[in-house]
């Protein structure tokens, strides 16, 4: 719960909606506390001793001479019985609607604080994720953070709002009622008094219950969203594989643990009020038990005892559903506790503030003995690797699977960290300057281009801002993507479904190549851009590559012989180490690893 607490002193910064909440339900319990103390005992003097509200006032000023009523005041209140019971309930009926209207302002100022608080609360988590290394997302999963982003925001939002506008209300009209219950009579408020440490083991027990069933609720759920992504974002491969009952055996699976979790929460929830309402019965049973023995002993005036009773009856009205808030407030604290764990993580820029900005890239990229190892893998990905690069060259790195070429690459734009060894641009570590300049000076391209859904416009300028649409066509003819977007409604407005599946192969990659066009860099990453489209497509994204890529750094991990051959060095890889350098005839002479992979894998489009 201390977690819950510590997103909650954020609602405090929301100060003018604090105030309106608190006197919203000031005024609601107010009127509650004041038709408590008054309506009781005038209502008595009224009906029981045959008085008006005139003679009332007349019998006040005769004993009290520091506070009057005024003559004129006098004359105005009801001279009869009956009329002063109209008045009263007159009275008591504004009373009811200035409370209704203070109650309907305090439940929508809190609901609308509390929701803006989880909103801005989601809004750091996610910006905070996004910065978080690649290495640490990896690890617990894009679906873990996901769901925390999405849904423990809107679990912990259900706390803000039963802690703002259910909790707080019924706490000041129970506190109200209180009151008035030990202005009646003291003693058996104290009585009363004995069943709030008995109340407080029961909702601490429960509480308990309920935080460990959210815990296990929200990482159930986690597994199900993943089993959920991971079935109809790869819907193609599930259908073609005919697994359709394998994904459904394993949704099943995630399905009925998530349930068996909330069914856990469920209970201890549901345990909960039934023992509240229990332990205010045997109070009330006491209080009558007590109350019944000093009225027959002549120590208690039976109509004190009635209202006292009444009161009290009216507080543990106001603060019987406080179980089910603290409930809710109990089942924020697990992913409030989640959500902490993401702030908590250390930020790849963190270390970066003050770091000196990249020049632009114009002499050398070299990596010196870079070493690294991914969680849990039995042998390092990166062994000692080395490569020299000269500005303007265009390298191709080529290998088996699992060699490390992407590794590498990835370790030019930070996106890991290497173990042992460093990457120099122009002789600089790339871990002594700003992160943000260093990638704003590289254009990669991968394998799968991720597109967004949205316009044609709204996915080459990703990332930028201020962008014109001439700058959007000219970035779209140098990657040679122009001629078929011109041909869709709407040119650069027309939109693209989610992944860019409303496009083919070719033309998405076409698309981001021209996002890296836009960029202007200085350093290309070509990461298998061609390994998984037509002959067409390749030839179009080579042509491109080749005149976008003249006078910058073009490094390109390609399976084709085209596009090897198209590249001033290959550099081959195996084991996590670059083992030869040179043209692709000289290799074929020296490198028994690139004569075999010229042979196998390197295959010329067709």
């Amino acid at each position: 719960m201390l977690d819950f607490w510590w997103f909650a002193r954020r609602l405090l910064r929301r100060r003018s909606e604090v105030l309106l909440v608190l006197v919203g339900a000031a005024i609601s319990a107010g009127g509650i506390g004041a038709g408590l103390l008054s309506l009781g005992p005038v209502l008595r003097l009224i009906l029981k001793e045959g008085g008006s509200l005139q003679t009332l006032a007349l019998q006040w000023n005769d004993k009290h001479d520091a506070i009057r009523f005024p003559t004129w005041l006098i004359d105005l209140l009801p001279s009869t019985a009956y009329a002063g019971v109209v008045l009263l309930m007159v009275a008591l009926a504004l009373m009811t609607i200035v409370g209704a209207a203070a109650n309907f302002m305090h439940q929508m100022v809190s609901m609308g604080m509390a929701a803006r608080t989880a909103a801005l609360i989601r809004l750091e988590v996610f910006q905070h994720a996004i910065h978080l290394p690649l290495a640490t997302v990896n690890r617990q999963g894009p679906t873990d953070f996901t769901s925390r982003v999405l849904r423990d925001t809107g679990e912990m939002k259900s706390g803000f709002e039963a802690l703002t506008s259910k909790t707080l209300a019924q706490v000041t009209k129970g506190i109200a009622a209180f009151i008035a219950a030990v202005v009646f009579d003291w003693r058996l408020v104290i009585v009363a008094l004995t069943a709030g440490p008995i109340l407080g083991v029961v909702l601490r027990k429960t509480g308990k219950s309920i935080r460990r069933g959210s815990k296990g609720a929200l990482e159930a759920s986690e597994v199900l969203l993943r089993n959920t992504n991971e079935a109809l974002q790869g819907l193609r491969a599930v259908k073609t594989a005919g697994a359709e009952r394998e994904s459904l055996r394993r949704f099943n699976r995630a399905n009925h643990e998530a349930l068996r979790q909330e069914m856990r929460v469920r209970r201890a929830r549901s345990l909960s009020g039934p023992l509240v309402e229990l332990l205010a019965v045997f109070a009330v049973i006491s209080l009558a038990l007590i109350a019944a023995r000093q009225i027959l002993a002549g120590e208690l005036d039976f109509d004190r005892f009635v209202l006292s009773l009444g009161s009290l009856a009216v507080a543990a009205g106001s603060l019987r559903p406080l179980a089910g808030f603290v409930n809710e407030m109990q089942a924020a604290g697990a992913p409030a506790t989640r959500l902490r764990h993401i702030l908590n993580a250390a930020r790849e820029d963190a270390a970066d503030r003050g770091k000196p900005a990249l020049a632009r890239h114009q002499r050398s990229i070299r990596f010196e003995g870079i070493t690294f190892r991914y969680p849990g893998a039995e042998r390092p990905s990166l062994d000692g690797a080395t490569l020299a690069i000269e500005h303007g060259e265009r390298v191709a790195i080529v290998g088996p699977n699992g060699c490390g070429k992407t590794t590498l690459l990835s370790m030019l734009t930070r996106l890991f960290e290497p173990e042992a060894g460093r990457v120099l641009v122009d002789g600089t570590d790339v871990h002594a300057i700003d992160v943000r300049t260093l990638r704003a000076q590289i254009g990669v391209v991968t394998q799968e281009a991720t597109l967004l859904k949205g316009t044609i416009a709204d996915n080459v300028r990703f990332g930028l801002k201020g962008v014109e649409d001439d700058a959007i066509r000219d970035a779209l003819r140098r990657a040679h993507a122009w001629n078929f977007v011109e041909r869709l409604p709407g040119t650069l407005h027309a939109e693209v479904s989610e992944q860019g599946s409303s496009l083919s192969g070719g033309q998405r990659q076409r698309i981001a190549i021209a996002r890296a066009v836009l960029r202007n860099p200085s350093i290309l990453v070509m990461d298998e851009a061609t390994s998984q489209i037509d002959a067409e497509s390749e030839e179009q994204i080579n042509q491109a590559i080749a005149e976008f890529g003249a006078g910058r750094t073009v490094l390109v991990i390609a399976h084709r012989l085209s596009t090897v051959l198209s590249c001033d060095r290959i550099a081959v890889m195996d084991q996590g180490r670059v083992i030869d350098v040179g043209r692709h005839d000289e290799l074929l002479g020296r490198c028994d690893l690139y004569r075999r992979l010229a042979q196998a894998q390197l295959t010329e489009s067709v």
